[in-house]
C-alpha cells in the first residue's frame, strides 16, 4: 500500500501576528499625538488602529492649545517593538498629525488616570471600604447610607488594585478617564 505524503511546505518568515517571538515581546507603550482640533481627526486615528488590527488599551483626547486649534491624543497600546514603530510611522503620515512621541521610550514621563468607583455596603463592609480608601488616598465624593463613590487618581495599576479590593466588599461600577501622560523636564512634546 502506498501512503500518501504531502509535499513539504516552503519555509516563509512567520507573520508578526502569529509568531511566538511576537507574543513574548509584547510591550505596553504610551503614545502622545499632537493633532489639529477639527472634526474627523479622532476617527482617522482610531481607524488607523482598527483597520490594521491594533488594539487601543486607553484613549484620551483634549484640546491643549485653543489659539492654535491643537489637541493631544494619548493612546496606550500593546505590541512588539516593531509593531509600535510601525504604528508611530503610520500615525506620522496622517495629514492632521503634527507630532507623535512614544513617551515610553523617553523613559521620563508621568502618567495618571482618574477613576470614580461606586461601592455599596453596610456595617463591616462599609467600614472596610473606608479603611481601604484611606490607604489608597481615594476621596469620598458621594455618600449615601448604603453606598460610596470614591475618586481615585494615580497610575492605572493602582486603580486596578483598588478596584480588585472593592469587588468582594460590594463594587457596583467603575468609570475611568483613561491615561493622561506628559514627559518630565522643561522640553516640549
Amino acid at each position: 500500500m502506498n501512503a500518501m505524503t504531502t509535499p513539504p511546505v516552503p519555509a516563509s518568515p512567520p507573520s508578526p501576528y502569529s509568531s511566538a517571538s511576537f507574543k513574548s515581546n509584547v510591550e505596553s507603550h504610551t503614545l502622545s499625538v499632537l493633532v489639529d482640533n477639527e472634526p474627523g481627526v479622532l476617527a482617522r486615528v482610531v481607524g488607523l488602529f482598527s483597520g490594521r488590527g491594533y488594539n487601543i488599551e486607553s484613549l484620551t483626547v483634549a484640546e491643549v492649545a485653543h489659539a492654535e486649534h491643537l489637541s493631544r491624543i494619548t493612546i496606550v497600546t500593546k505590541g512588539a517593538p516593531e509593531t509600535i514603530d510601525q504604528i508611530q510611522h503610520q500615525l506620522e503620515r496622517l495629514v492632521p498629525v503634527h507630532k507623535v512621541t512614544d513617551l515610553t521610550l523617553a523613559d521620563k514621563f508621568i502618567e495618571r488616570e482618574l477613576a470614580m468607583i461606586k461601592v455599596s455596603g453596610t456595617g463591616e463592609h462599609r467600614s472596610e471600604a473606608l479603611r481601604l480608601s484611606e490607604a489608597f488616598r481615594a476621596r469620598v465624593i458621594d455618600a449615601t447610607i448604603t453606598s460610596f463613590v470614591f475618586e481615585l487618581t494615580g497610575k492605572p495599576a493602582k486603580i486596578d488594585d483598588f478596584v480588585e479590593l472593592m469587588r468582594p466588599i460590594g463594587l457596583v461600577e467603575v468609570s475611568r478617564t483613561g491615561v493622561a501622560a506628559i514627559s518630565r523636564g522643561p522640553e516640549r512634546m
